[in-house]
C-alpha cells in the first residue's frame, strides 16, 4: 500500500516499497501554467528537507521544487526533459520529478495527509 504526503508549498510524496516518488501536485501545475523546461538534480546529490531538489520552468515563472524530506536521489525522471508538459498533463503520475531514498521515514509524519492538504487548499481560494 502506498502512502502519499504534501508540504504546503505543493510537494507530494508517494512512499511505496523502497524509493519515494517526489513531484508536485495538479494545484501547483495549474497555478504555473504551462510548464516548458524541467531540471532534474544529479543521481546520487543528497538533498535534505526543504532543499531545492529541481526546479520547473513555466511560460509565467521558474519555481524550485523542494525536498519533501531528506534523502539521495536514485532516480529522476528522464522523460520530463524531452517532455516536460507531461508535469501538466499528469502531475502526480508520468509527471513526476525523482525518487528519493529516504534518510529518515520519520520526516514523512510532520508532511500533510491527502484530506489536510485538501483542506489547505481550499484556503487559498
Amino acid at each position: 500500500m502506498s502512502t502519499t504526503r504534501y508540504t504546503k508549498d505543493h510537494e507530494y510524496i508517494r512512499v511505496d516499497g523502497g524509493a519515494a516518488v517526489v513531484g508536485i501536485t495538479d494545484y501547483a501545475q495549474s497555478q504555473l501554467g504551462d510548464v516548458v523546461f524541467v531540471e532534474l538534480p544529479t543521481i546520487g546529490k543528497t538533498v535534505a528537507k526543504g532543499d531545492e531538489a529541481a526546479v520547473v520552468e513555466s511560460v509565467k515563472a521558474a519555481s524550485g521544487v523542494n525536498a519533501p524530506v531528506s534523502g539521495e536521489v536514485v532516480e529522476i525522471n528522464r522523460e520530463l526533459e524531452e517532455s516536460p508538459a507531461l508535469v501538466n498533463e499528469d502531475p502526480t503520475g508520468k509527471g513526476w520529478f525523482l525518487k528519493l531514498k529516504l534518510a529518515d521515514a520519520a520526516e514523512l509524519d510532520q508532511l500533510l495527509d491527502e484530506e489536510a492538504y485538501e483542506a489547505f487548499v481550499k484556503t487559498l481560494s
